[in-house]
């Protein structure tokens, strides 16, 4: 971190206002060179702590930051290890809980351009909306005068871009964890006035986990990616010199390619297991029947979740 992002960050921190002018500099100083370091993104969340007032214009810069750090500042990039992920949790979660819209902004936009990151990092945003949907409290909320269990747009459309961001379990899938919460959101707002938003996306969201189309490993850990970008980087010259060899010896390779590399090994047929993953299985309706007769009756939701997954075959 340069002297003077620092000195810039501890006056914006000392009085608690950031001019558009400040904002501006801690920009220029911050991508100066190219990358965002962790002393510049804990020195944001600093700033992010102490302002009075956070504008769009701070929202924005604060979530673009700390996403550059969190993503791209360790390879392979667009990857969220769990250091990483321990990391914005512990420098959000000082008091157990997400103060700031830019704080779970920044958390979301991570887990949705992200091509992976750990299924606890998901589960983290996801209890923080259930706590506050059950308390009424938190920054989706006008200060709490909203009903304890009253589901708003705003926690729709963020449970909506949580459960399907590509980030996670899967892209655009939806977990049994994830289908339980939407179910115990449902339960407990039943008989509140909820967003018109809420009903599609219960339903959305639970037929995704028993009818979607999901491949095991269908994510690689940060790890693994990290193993396979090295081989593919120590290996490029060789494979190219393997490839000429193989050319000069076209007709003694193609007499024997059969005989060394055998045949290609049956792999997935996709179009099967599209197939098979828009059935409920076994397993599947067991899970759903439970969670249907928890409560003793058949709610108006869950005959648009039925209705819906009859309709899809």
């Amino acid at each position: 971190m340069s002297v003077q992002f620092a000195d810039l960050a501890s006056r914006v921190a000392e009085d608690g206002v950031i001019t558009k002018e400040e904002l501006f500099s801690l920009r220029q100083l911050g991508w100066g060179d190219g990358k965002i370091f962790r002393e510049e993104a804990e020195a944001i969340f600093a700033i992010n702590d102490t302002i009075h007032e956070r504008t769009d214009e701070w929202v924005e810069f604060f979530v673009e930051a700390i996403g550059e750090f969190v993503l791209n500042g360790t390879e392979p990039r667009n990857m969220c290890s769990e250091e990483e992920a321990r990391w914005l949790i512990g420098c959000i979660d000082r008091d157990g809980k997400i103060e700031s819209m830019a704080e779970l902004e920044a958390l979301v936009r991570i887990i949705e351009k992200a091509q992976n990151v750990p299924d606890f990092l998901k589960a983290y945003v996801l209890r923080q909306i259930e706590q506050e949907v059950m308390t009424g409290v938190g920054p989706t909320r006008c200060g709490g005068e909203l009903s304890a269990a009253h589901i708003s747009a705003a926690e729709c459309k963020i449970l909506r871009r949580v459960i399907f961001a590509s980030g996670g379990y899967g892209p655009a899938a939806v977990s049994r964890f994830d289908a339980e919460l939407l179910f115990r959101l449902k339960d407990a707002t039943l008989q509140d006035e909820n967003s018109p938003l809420w009903d599609e996306l219960f339903v959305d969201g639970v037929a995704n986990y028993l009818k979607g189309f999901q491949l095991q490993n269908a994510q690689l850990d940060h790890a693994r990616v990290k193993e396979l970008e090295a081989f593919i980087a120590d290996n490029e010259v060789r494979v190219g010199r393997f490839m000429g060899a193989m050319a000069r010896e076209l007709p003694q390779v193609q007499n024997h390619f059969g005989k060394i590399f055998g045949k290609k090994p049956a792999g997935v047929n996709y179009t099967e297991a599209a197939a098979a993953g828009n059935l409920v299985d076994d397993f599947e309706q067991a899970w759903l029947e439970k969670m249907v007769d928890a409560d003793g009756e058949v709610d108006d939701l869950e005959r648009a979740l039925l209705s819906r997954i009859i309709e899809e075959g």
